[in-house]
């Protein structure tokens, strides 16, 4: 039998080379002939034969003659001369015993049927070569070989001529028999490639696992995630000897899966096509997708098939190994710094559980090295202080407690001089009439200042804070600029309060702060300048004679200065803080809101509906609310101290307005003067409050503000005859109840009609808002209708209340009590 070669590739191996010495020989042949024949233009003749390809095992053996397998496609190129008038039906093939009988006779006695000659194409443009395309049949089970030459006639019915030459000559063979029977070959295949997809996959998937992670996820995975690393550790600290073994099994597994599908096939380009195909996707993609998820499930599963790989390969992969380990060291493990950590941190932020809180805590936590008070501290210019020569009098110590501050520096003649430090504990048991020197205070209680420079990192402040010797640090710095000698400069302070802060990457506001305060940091007040008023701090007083409220006095003062303060509405410009007081004390104003957790969206968990009119403004003490505003229904909760509907008591319009919180900025502008005329609409929130939990409020309608409005308006306006019976009534805001001659059952006399120009004005008239009623109301409740002839009367059936709703009384009680007048000082108790 010919040995097998070629792969099915024109002129494959040596046969190739021979056939391209043969070519050039034949052409010369050619010419030789052509230019015998150019006496008879007419003659075709084949001069030569040589193997282009086939489909199957073909080429040529060492003796030069072409060898085909059987049942194969051949394609032969014919070289000659009129080759374009030759057809296929004027070649043919017969059957020769040997080689070396070929020259006995130039006969084609029997023509065989074992080659079958198709066609005849591809005939160059002068007509010197053509393809040939034969059929090879299947030989008997006897005969492995048979030789067989070429031969031609010159015409259909011309004798057949035998070709004696030995490029003629063509060899067929029996095709190799398979080593292994075809269930197991392709069997055999499919567990190959399979391999090699393990290997590829646990290449990726294991020495991706870094050892370090491993040790990690022993001590922090989850169970499951626990045994699979507690398996695969072993043999991942032999890094270069596992690397070793997955790639030679992996390069065996793949190199041998070529061969057997070679073999299958019959051809080396169809199999190395296929192989190719089957490795890349089966064999790489495919695992390497799975294990780069799964590291390490897969890789704990088949620690088995890894060990008996490592086992096998022994001989060649842990030599290698070491020589790796020699050259190159031991594997270098993964270690995060602290902005890798950092980093890490924030890029696995969508896909970790920690909320945004956490990592700042986290981020917080590792730049503490990496700061310096400087960067934290609050300047001086920012810090309130004392001088040391203060006197602790009631203005002194009430400006103490309303900066919020438990540290104060005291300092001596410059701010930058800080000498002491006054807690405001230290004053429980100060009497502000003793009028004590704060020097006193300060030498009794001597407590140590704490001085660090600007350059100490935040780590080191808070272990010196975490000692317990103080809670505030004086930052300084060596200042070396112009000339003389060094001095100490005081920049300013730092507290545990900035530490933490700057750990937890948030603010921390307690009961004196406000979040504006915050972000904009407030000038110190100075103690020279005078306090508004005294007097808050004594309406912690509360007599006995008084509603009993639903709030503690604490909540009640602090209630009363948070509106006073923030909401300008109620600013002591508009209503004084006594009137307000008891406005707040009233029991109408206070309510409650009670959660029914079984229905959620129950009516009367809504304090405010969009598009709903409503006129009364409500302040949440207690609990929290969900308001839903704007039309995408943009949805966020709030808690105490937030308010709404302040546009219902001042100047509310028939357009929506927007919910008001106290963390908004209001301007203090004085009330405006709607032009005469003018009435109020409706307030129509375009938002929705609904209470997500039990609620403690302030209510306070429409009607109780214009009251309070009225009694302060009151209050400024000194008492004279003409405006001695200035009273309130809930059915309109002022009536003067001028007949003094009424009895009291007989309810309220009416005014005789004023003159249409009065001859005098006096000051009441300049305070005495227009009537209000249901039907006719003004935009402003203060605006006076100069055109009103007379007063309208009191219903005898409506009780008066200055800052309550009306409620039905007798006849006899139709008319409040005149309010007490505004004597004394500021300070001075009603």
């Amino acid at each position: 039998m010919a040995p097998v070669g070629g792969g099915g590739r024109p002129g494959g191996g040596p046969a190739r080379g021979r056939l391209l010495l043969v070519a050039p020989v034949l052409l010369v042949l050619l010419w030789a002939r052509g230019a015998r024949g150019q006496g008879d233009p007419q003659r075709s003749a084949i001069l030569g034969m040589r193997l282009a390809s086939c489909n199957k095992s073909c080429g040529m053996n060492s003796d030069g003659i072409i060898f085909v397998s059987e049942g194969s496609t051949v394609n032969l190129r014919l070289y000659g001369q009129r080759l374009g008038s030759f057809s296929s039906n004027l070649i043919s093939f017969t059957e020769v015993d040997n080689a070396e009988t070929i020259h006995n006779s130039t006969s084609c006695p029997e023509l065989t049927k074992d080659l079958v000659v198709q066609k005849l194409v591809n005939v160059s443009r002068g007509d010197t070569s053509g393809m040939l395309v034969v059929l090879t049949k299947f030989l008997r089970r006897s005969e492995n070989m048979k030789l067989y030459a070429l031969c031609t006639r010159a015409g259909v019915d011309g004798p057949w001529q035998k070709w004696t030459d030995k490029d003629s000559l063509l060899f067929m063979v029996e095709e190799a028999g398979r080593f292994l029977p075809l269930w197991l070959h392709i069997l055999l295949i499919l567990v190959l490639l399979v391999l090699s997809g393990i290997f590829s996959g646990l290449n990726l998937g294991l020495m991706a696992l870094d050892p370090m992670e491993l040790s990690i996820v022993q001590n922090c995975g989850t169970q499951k995630e626990r045994r699979y690393a507690r398996k695969i550790e072993p043999i991942r600290r032999k890094g270069n000897y596992l690397l070793c073994s997955l790639l030679l099994g992996n390069v065996l597994v793949n190199t041998s899966l070529t061969i057997l599908v070679d073999n299958l096939i019959g051809s080396g380009l169809v199999a190395v096509a296929f192989s190719t195909i089957g490795i890349v996707i089966f064999g790489e993609i495919v695992p390497q997708a799975l294990c780069s998820r799964h590291g390490l499930a897969v890789g704990a599963n088949t620690i088995i098939l890894t060990k008996f790989f490592m086992l096998l390969t022994f001989p060649l992969s842990f030599p290698i190994s070491k020589l790796l380990d020699f050259f190159l060291g031991q594997e270098i493990r993964t270690v995060y710094n602290r902005e890798k950590l950092m980093e890490m941190l924030k890029v696995t932020e969508p896909y970790n559980d920690l909320v945004k809180e956490e990592l700042n805590m986290i981020q917080g936590a590792l730049e503490l090295r990496t700061k310096t008070v400087e960067d934290i501290m609050t300047q001086l210019q920012d810090c309130f202080m004392i001088r040391n020569d203060a006197i602790l009098d009631f203005n002194t110590m009430s400006e103490i407690m309303e900066s919020g501050y438990t540290r104060i520096p005291v300092y001596e003649d410059e701010q930058s001089n800080i000498v002491d430090i006054l807690y405001v504990k230290d004053l429980a048991f100060v009497d502000p009439d003793d009028c004590t020197p704060l020097k006193t205070i300060t030498r009794f209680y001597n407590h140590p200042v704490h001085f660090v420079f600007h350059d100490t990192k935040l780590d080191a402040m808070l272990e010196e804070f975490k000692k317990g010797k103080s809670h505030l640090a004086i930052v300084q710095k060596v200042n070396n600029e112009g000339e003389g000698d060094p001095f100490y400069e005081v920049l300013g302070l730092v507290t545990l309060e900035d530490v933490i802060e700057e750990i937890i990457k948030s603010e921390i506001l307690d009961e004196s702060e406000d979040y504006r305060d915050t972000v904009v940091k407030k000038q110190p007040v100075s103690l020279s300048a005078p306090l508004r008023q005294k007097e808050e701090f004594s309406l912690f007083k509360v007599s006995d004679d008084d509603y009993k409220v639903k709030i503690s006095p604490q909540l009640l003062l602090a209630t009363q200065r948070f509106l006073s303060r923030e909401v300008d509405v109620f600013s002591p410009l508009r209503i004084s803080e006594k009137v307000l007081l008891h406005l707040l004390k009233h029991p109408s104003v206070n309510q409650e809101v009670r959660f029914d957790e079984s229905d959620r969206l129950a009516a009367h968990h809504y304090l405010y509906q969009r598009s709903q009119p409503v006129d009364y403004f409500i302040l949440i003490l207690q609990g929290r609310v969900e308001v839903e505003i704007g039309k995408e229904g943009l949805k966020f909760e709030n808690g105490a101290f937030t308010y709404y509907g302040v546009s219902a008591l001042t100047a509310p319009s028939s357009v929506h307005q927007s919910p008001v919180s106290s963390l908004q900025s209001i301007r203090h502008d004085p009330l405006p003067e709607p032009a005469e005329g003018t009435r109020l609409s409706a307030y129509c929130p375009d938002y929705t409050v609904r209470a997500l939990s039990d609620l403690q409020l302030i209510k306070v309608t429409r009607l109780q503000y214009l009251n309070a409005l009225l009694a302060t308006r009151a209050q400024a306006v000194p008492q004279s005859p003409e405006n001695a019976d200035l009273q309130a009534v809930p059915g309109s805001q002022t009536r003067l109840l001028g007949d003094k001659t009424a009895t009291a059952t007989g309810g309220v006399a009416s005014l005789p009609p004023r003159p249409a120009k009065p001859k005098k004005t006096g000051p009441l008239q300049k305070h005495l808002p227009e009537p209000w009623s249901a039907a006719s109301h003004s935009e402003n409740p203060l605006h006076i209708d100069q055109s009103q002839s007379e007063i309208p009367r009191e219903s005898p059936s409506l009780t008066p209340s200055l800052l309550g709703h009306s409620r039905p009384r007798g006849p006899d009680s139709a008319v409040l009590p005149k309010l007490p007048e505004r004597s004394g000082s500021a300070g001075a108790a009603p």
